[in-house]
């Protein structure tokens, strides 16, 4: 199984501990280290594109997308959390490649914190698992006609 992270820089403190989870499970559900790549990009608004550019690559059966978008003083959060989700979802679709969504969208670092090793797990290491769930569903289902 050939799996791409697509990882956000910004906030990370908490993305990288999205990333040492989602390595971490892969790897323990027998994913070779040598067929994990690992993408980092600006931010999570940047996420859909590059998701979507790995996907269509050939070389991937899943992309992750892990970020960390924290409600601010500001609309920001409104405008990126939304449109990341949005884009993640197209690109899913548009490729049928998985995609899986690990972003964390919270109101408070603390509960981002709680989201990424704390005391409510690591959303890094559960979007691992989906992500090897939904390449072993995909390869079970029944394949297309040829026409």
């Amino acid at each position: 199984m050939r799996i791409a992270i697509a990882c956000s820089r910004f906030n990370d403190l908490i993305t990288d501990r999205l990333l040492a989870g989602a390595r971490d499970t892969l790897e323990r559900h027998g994913v070779d280290r040598a067929s994990i790549t690992e993408t980092w990009v600006p931010g999570a608004f940047e996420l859909p594109l590059v998701a979507k550019a790995l996907a269509a690559s050939g070389e991937v059966d899943a992309v992750i997308c892990l970020g960390a978008v924290i409600r601010g003083a500001t609309g920001h959060y409104d405008l990126v959390a939304g449109q990341c989700a949005a884009g993640i979802q197209s690109a899913q679709l548009e490729t049928g490649v998985p995609i899986v969504f690990g972003v964390l969208t919270t109101e408070t670092i603390d509960q981002a914190i709680e989201r990424a090793g704390a005391k409510m797990g690591n959303k890094g290491s559960e979007v691992a698992v989906a992500a090897i769930e939904m390449v072993d569903l995909l390869r079970q289902l029944p394949k297309p006609a040829a026409r």
